[in-house]
C-alpha cells in the first residue's frame, strides 16, 4: 500500500491497522538539538484517546507513546523519529459477523475493489484509530514551530447545533467532554448526542481550528500553496468530507468590497479590517490567525440496519456492533490541531530553505533558531 506519507522537509509516515498488534509513525526531518521526551507527547495523544466519556468509543487505550529512535539526552538528532503505541484493547471478535458484508458508508467495498482482500477487523488504515499516530506527530511538529507559534481547536457545530461567534470563548474548550467553546452549547449537545447514542445512530460534527503567530511569508504561490497543503491535509483525516479556509463557502455571498479585508499601517505590519481570507493571500500566509474549518461525516458504523451487498454481490443488511464513537467530530479536534502543526511545520521548514536561515530569522519564520 502506497502513500502512507506527507509533507517533504517534515514528512510523516504512519503505519498499523485499528487491530494489529500496533500503530505508530516515523517522523523525518526534524532539526537537531529540539527538547523531546514522551512527556511531550503524551498530553496531545490524552486528549484524543478513546473512552474519556460516554460521547466517544468505549474502546480502553491507554494510547502511552515510545520513542523508538531520532533523539539521545533528551534532544533530537536530527535522525528519522520512530514512534510507537501499542494497541491493547482489539476486539475482532465483534466484526466477525461482517467478514464477507461492507459496511455502507465505511471504506470497506473500496478497499476490496482495490486490494482485492476484506479485512473486517475495525477499519484496518480506514479506522479512526490511525489518527493517533498524527497527533503523535503534531506534538513533534509544536516543537519544531516553537512557543510563538498558538494551534487551538474546538468543536464548531453537532448536527443542526452550531455555536455562535459572539458565545466563544477559548476558555471553555477543556472544560466539557465536547471540546465546545461554549458552555451552554455543550449542555445542549449533552441531550442531543445521548438520544442519538441510545437510538444506536450517530452525527456529523465541524472542527474549527485557528493558528496565531505565523508571521507572513509562509507557502508559495501555484503549486506550494499553503492553503492547499492545509485542505489536503484535514481532508486526509478519516470521515472528513469537506474544508473550509476563512469564510470558506459563506465567501460566495459577499460583495468584493467586503471580502477584501482592507489594509491600514500598523506598527508590527498592516493592520486588517477582516480576515475571510483565513490568513492566507496567493497561497502565501499574511500574517493573519489563520482559521481552517472541517466538516466530518457521521460515523457510518451503527446499530440501526442498513442495506448492502455482500462479497458476492448478494444484497443483505448489515447492523455493525462494536464500539464506536457516536460523534467522531469530538475526538477530530486534536487530529485537526496535529495536522495544522504539521503542515506548518513543514512549510516553516521549506520557507528557510528557500530564503535562508539568516532571511528566515530577519522576516521572523516563527520558529527555533537555525542550528
Amino acid at each position: 500500500m502506497s502513500h502512507n506519507s506527507f509533507g517533504q522537509l517534515f514528512r510523516v509516515t504512519t503505519w498499523g491497522e485499528s487491530h494489529g498488534p500496533a500503530i505508530g509513525c516515523v517522523i523525518d526531518g526534524a532539526p537537531p538539538l529540539l527538547a523531546l521526551s514522551e512527556s511531550d507527547i503524551q498530553p496531545w495523544l490524552d486528549r484524543r484517546r478513546p473512552g474519556t466519556s460516554r460521547f466517544v468509543t468505549q474502546r480502553q487505550e491507554a494510547d502511552q507513546v515510545r520513542i523508538l529512535s531520532g533523539t539521545y539526552e533528551g534532544q533530537t538528532t536530527g535522525t528519522p523519529i520512530s514512534l510507537l503505541i501499542e494497541n491493547e484493547d482489539q476486539r475482532s471478535k465483534d466484526y466477525s459477523a461482517i467478514a464477507d458484508t461492507f459496511r455502507p458508508g465505511h471504506a470497506d467495498y473500496a478497499y476490496h475493489a482495490k486490494y482485492g482482500i476484506r479485512d473486517p477487523r475495525g477499519g484496518g488504515r480506514a479506522s479512526a484509530r490511525e489518527t493517533a499516530c498524527r497527533v503523535a506527530a503534531g506534538a513533534v511538529a509544536r516543537k519544531v514551530l516553537g512557543d510563538g507559534i498558538v494551534i487551538r481547536g474546538a468543536l464548531r457545530q453537532i448536527g443542526e447545533h452550531r455555536v455562535s461567534d459572539e458565545n466563544w470563548d477559548w476558555e471553555a474548550v477543556g472544560g466539557n467532554a465536547f471540546n465546545c467553546p461554549d458552555p451552554a452549547m455543550a449542555a445542549v449537545w449533552e441531550g442531543y448526542l445521548d438520544d442519538i447514542r441510545k437510538a444506536g445512530s450517530s452525527i456529523g460534527a465541524v472542527v474549527e481550528v485557528h493558528v496565531s503567530g505565523v508571521p507572513a511569508g509562509w507557502g508559495a504561490p501555484v503549486h506550494g500553496k499553503l492553503d492547499t497543503d492545509l485542505a489536503a491535509g484535514m481532508m486526509s483525516i478519516n470521515a472528513v468530507k469537506g474544508v473550509e479556509i476563512g469564510a470558506g463557502f459563506a465567501a460566495a455571498e459577499l460583495r468584493g468590497e467586503d471580502g477584501a479585508d482592507e489594509m491600514s499601517p500598523g506598527n508590527d505590519g498592516p493592520k486588517f479590517s477582516a480576515n475571510n481570507n483565513g490568513g492566507v493571500l496567493g497561497g502565501i500566509s499574511s500574517g493573519q490567525d489563520i482559521v481552517v474549518r472541517f466538516a466530518v461525516k457521521p460515523t457510518s458504523s451503527i446499530l440501526i440496519p442498513r442495506q448492502s451487498i455482500d462479497k458476492s454481490g448478494a444484497a443483505t443488511e448489515v447492523v455493525t456492533k462494536g464500539r464506536h464513537d457516536p460523534c467522531v467530530g469530538i475526538r477530530a479536534v486534536p487530529v485537526g490541531e496535529a495536522m495544522m502543526a504539521c503542515v506548518l511545520a513543514d512549510h516553516m521548514l521549506r520557507h528557510r530553505a528557500q530564503v535562508g536561515a539568516q532571511a528566515a530569522a530577519q522576516i521572523g519564520d516563527g520558529g527555533p533558531p537555525a542550528s
